[in-house]
């Protein structure tokens, strides 16, 4: 393999810690930068370097934020009786798209895996659970995790921890998306979609 000058190599290096990202792909992001003009490189170098100290974590949710609290926190007009539980912060943006939630969140930080260290203290699921019993307006805590064998463990393992709150605890429901083909749905798909049936 061809080798490089060390400045490209150590930024192939750092670029290929990101998720999703092998040496190939950052290569070809250390050779578009290396087209940009100096200013570009400078405003993108100064935004990543200011990322650690403008951003903060919630104190109530633990989502991404300017301030001590994010702005759905403050937020007085949110339902207070419900908590949708999700793995990072990425998924309240998705959620909030959907304009159909309008509660609080809790982020997991991810989900249990004991194999890569995700474990119930690494998570925050003690925190949730304090917030739970600590709260008595919310009456429903939603676990919107992903439909994972990890994910589906962990929504397992919450629905235990938080059963004696004697809050109602859902998950969000699973079944066949829009223009799919029943012919290419696999079984649990399949079976949830029959068990979340409802009137035409």
């Amino acid at each position: 393999m061809r080798r490089f000058p060390e400045p490209i190599q150590n930024c192939v290096a750092a670029f290929s810690r990101l998720p999703g990202v092998g040496p190939k792909t950052a290569l070809r992001f250390v050779y578009y930068l290396l087209k940009l003009p100096r200013h570009d490189l400078e405003v993108m170098a100064r935004s990543i370097t200011i990322l650690s100290d403008a951003i903060k974590t919630c104190t109530i949710c633990f989502t991404y934020s300017e301030k001590e609290m994010c702005e759905i926190c403050m937020d007085t007009k949110r339902d207070l009786t419900a908590i949708c539980v999700v793995e990072e912060p990425r998924d309240i943006s998705t959620l909030e798209v959907t304009n159909v939630y309008h509660g609080r969140y809790h982020v997991l930080g991810g989900v249990l895996n004991p194999i890569d260290g995700m474990t119930p203290d690494v998570l925050r699921i003690k925190e949730l659970i304090e917030r739970v019993q600590s709260d008595l307006s919310i009456t429903e805590v939603i676990l919107a995790l992903s439909p994972t064998i990890y994910g589906e463990t962990t929504m397992m393992y919450l629905s235990k921890q938080l059963a004696p709150s004697g809050r109602r605890v859902t998950r969000l429901a699973r079944g066949l998306p829009i223009g799919a083909s029943l012919e290419y749905a696999d079984e649990i798909t399949l079976g949830d979609a029959l068990k979340g049936r409802r009137d035409a």
